[in-house]
C-alpha cells in the first residue's frame, strides 16, 4: 500500500502519483509498464522575452509536458499564472490522460504553461505572450500531435492567436492545432459549456443512484470563471438554488439562491462577486463548509484537504476543477460517506467536446448544439457507470474506480504496441 506520509499534499504531482499508485497497485501492473505510463513521455521548457508595451524586455518560463500519447495525440490546456512551474504543468498532463481514458476518446495527455501574471498585461501584451510562446513550442505540436486548448487565465481569443502564429509557421491555414477556438475559426457550438454540462449529468447520475431529488436540491461553486459560472447557470436552469459563489478574491452566501445571470451582471461591473446585493460575504473557506446538497470546487487545485475535509457538508462533491481534493482529504470524505465524483470523471465533458471539435474540423463537417450536448451526454454518462460499476466490483471510492478504468486502458495499448526496436 503506497505510504500517504511520502507524497506533500500540497504539491500537485505527489497528489497525482499518489492517486496513480492507489489504483496501479490494485491493476498488478507488469511494474516497467507502470513506471512508463506513470511519468511524462516529453517536457519542453523554453525560456522566452516578452517585450512590455513600455518597453521593457523580461524573459518568461514555458513549459509543454506530453504526458502520454499511446492512444492518440497529446490533448491538454495552456495556463497563464504566477504559480505554473514544471510540476504542476506534469500533473496536469497526467490528469489530462487518465480523463481521456476514463472516457474512451483516441488521445493521450498534455499540458502547457506560462509563468505570468496574466492580469497584469495589456491585451496587445499577451497577444504578444501567446504568439512568441507558441512560436516556441510550435515544433512538437500540431493535429495529429499535440493538441492544446484554453485553460486557466486563457479563452478563444488566445486561441485564435495560436491558430493564426501555428499557422504562419506552417505556412497555410491550420484551425485544427487547437480546440476552444472562436466559432468563426472553425470552433465547436457547445464547447464553451462543455465541462460544466459535464459536470451536470454526472451530477444527474449521481443524484439518481442516491436518490436525491434534483430539483429541489441546492449547490455551492467555488470559483465563478467558464466552469463555476456556466455549472451554476445550467444548475439554476434546473431548478437547482444555488446558495452561495465565490472568486479568487472571496465569495457571497444568499440561503434563499442566487441568480447566476445577475450575479455575472455584478461581477462585471465590480470585478468581484463579494459585495452583491442581498447577499453575505463569505471567505472562500467558509463557502467549502456550507451545508448543501451539491458543492463544486471548479478553482484550483488543492482547496479540500485532510484540515478542512472533517468540516465539509456536502451530500455530493463534482470536481469541476482539476486537483481539488488531495489524497488524504479523500480519505476523510469517504468515512463521513460523502460521494466524490473526481475531477478525471467529473470534468471530462471540455476534453470531450474538444475532440468533437477536432473531428469537426478534420471533417471539415460541423454538428448542431443539439447534436454535440446529445452526444456529450451519452459519453460522460457511459464514463460514468463504468467507473461507478468498477468502484462497486473492487470496493473502491470514484476516484480509484476512474483511475483503475484510466490506467488499464492505457497500459493495455502499450502492452499491444510493444517495445521498438
Amino acid at each position: 500500500m503506497p505510504n500517504e506520509q511520502s507524497y506533500d499534499e500540497n504539491k500537485p504531482l505527489d497528489m497525482h502519483n499518489l492517486q496513480f499508485d492507489l489504483a496501479a497497485e490494485r491493476l498488478h501492473l507488469e511494474p516497467w509498464i507502470a513506471e512508463k505510463i506513470k511519468h511524462p513521455r516529453r517536457e519542453f521548457l523554453v525560456r522566452f522575452p516578452l517585450r512590455y508595451d513600455d518597453g521593457r524586455i523580461e524573459l518568461l518560463h514555458g513549459y509543454r509536458v506530453q504526458h502520454n500519447t499511446l492512444r492518440g495525440p497529446a490533448k491538454g490546456g495552456i495556463r497563464y499564472h504566477p504559480r505554473v512551474d514544471l510540476d504542476e504543468v506534469r500533473a496536469l498532463a497526467g490528469w489530462m490522460t487518465w480523463k481521456c481514458a476514463i472516457v474512451d476518446l483516441p488521445f493521450g495527455g498534455a499540458k502547457g504553461g506560462v509563468t505570468c501574471d496574466p492580469s497584469r498585461l495589456s491585451q496587445t501584451e499577451l497577444e504578444r505572450l501567446t504568439r512568441r510562446f507558441i512560436w516556441e513550442i510550435s515544433p512538437i505540436i500540431g493535429p495529429d500531435q499535440d493538441i492544446p486548448a484554453p485553460d486557466v487565465n486563457t479563452n478563444p481569443q488566445v486561441m485564435a492567436w495560436i491558430v493564426d502564429t501555428y499557422s504562419v509557421f506552417k505556412g497555410y491555414t491550420c484551425n485544427s492545432v487547437v480546440t476552444g477556438k472562436p466559432l468563426s475559426i472553425g470552433g465547436s457550438l457547445g464547447r464553451l459549456k462543455a465541462t460544466s454540462r459535464g459536470v451536470l449529468y454526472t451530477l444527474q447520475e449521481a443524484a439518481r443512484l442516491l436518490h436525491i431529488h434534483f430539483a429541489s436540491s441546492t449547490a455551492v461553486i467555488q470559483g465563478f470563471g467558464n466552469v463555476g459560472y456556466h455549472a451554476a447557470e445550467l444548475l439554476h436552469e434546473q431548478g437547482i438554488r444555488i446558495t452561495a459563489v465565490s472568486d479568487l478574491q472571496g465569495g457571497i452566501y444568499n440561503e434563499r439562491g442566487l441568480d447566476p445571470a445577475a450575479v455575472l451582471h455584478h461581477v462585471q461591473k465590480t470585478g468581484r462577486v463579494q459585495d452583491y446585493p442581498e447577499s453575505e460575504n463569505i471567505s472562500n473557506a467558509e463557502l467549502l463548509e456550507l451545508p448543501c446538497t451539491f458543492l463544486i470546487p471548479a478553482a484550483i487545485e488543492g482547496q479540500i484537504t485532510r484540515k478542512n475535509a472533517g468540516r465539509i457538508r456536502a451530500k455530493v462533491i463534482a470536481e469541476g476543477a482539476n486537483g481539488p481534493t488531495t489524497p488524504p482529504a479523500d480519505r476523510i470524505l469517504d468515512g463521513l460517506g460523502i460521494f466524490v465524483i473526481p475531477d478525471v470523471l467529473a470534468n471530462a465533458g471540455g476534453v470531450t467536446v474538444s475532440y468533437f471539435e477536432w473531428v469537426q474540423n478534420v471533417q471539415k463537417l460541423f454538428w448542431t448544439e443539439t447534436d454535440v450536448n446529445q452526444r456529450l451526454q451519452q459519453v460522460m454518462v457511459r464514463a460514468f457507470h463504468e467507473v461507478y460499476a468498477i468502484s462497486l466490483q473492487e470496493k473502491v471510492n470514484l476516484r480509484t474506480a476512474a483511475y483503475m478504468l484510466a490506467i488499464d486502458r492505457v497500459a493495455e495499448a502499450k502492452r499491444v504496441r510493444g517495445i521498438f526496436p
